[in-house]
């Protein structure tokens, strides 16, 4: 799974953010707020991505055990699906 085209991840002011562009501001209109993690797993499906992908990218980048990042990765992944950013 990957995030749709037309979404960009910024960071304002130490703020991370994503936004929609180009024709997919039709679609979603506003803004995503996203913590460290949330950033994380948003860079990391910018490319494609599996969930255990996800997972282990967040061991390596945090001192987080196993079934935290497990849990941590459905559940961002279930709201993206949700509202309908990934692909």
């Amino acid at each position: 799974m990957k995030i749709k085209k037309g979404f960009i991840l910024k960071e304002i002011a130490g703020n991370f953010v994503v936004v929609a562009v180009g024709p997919a501001v039709r679609d979603f209109n506003g803004a995503i707020s996203l913590n460290g993690v949330g950033a994380t797993l948003w860079k990391a499906l910018e490319k494609e991505n599996t969930e255990d992908s996800l997972i282990w990218a967040l061991l390596n980048e945090y001192q987080v055990e196993y079934e935290k990042a497990k849990t941590d990765v459905e559940n961002f992944v279930n709201k993206l699906k949700e509202a309908n950013l990934v692909e």
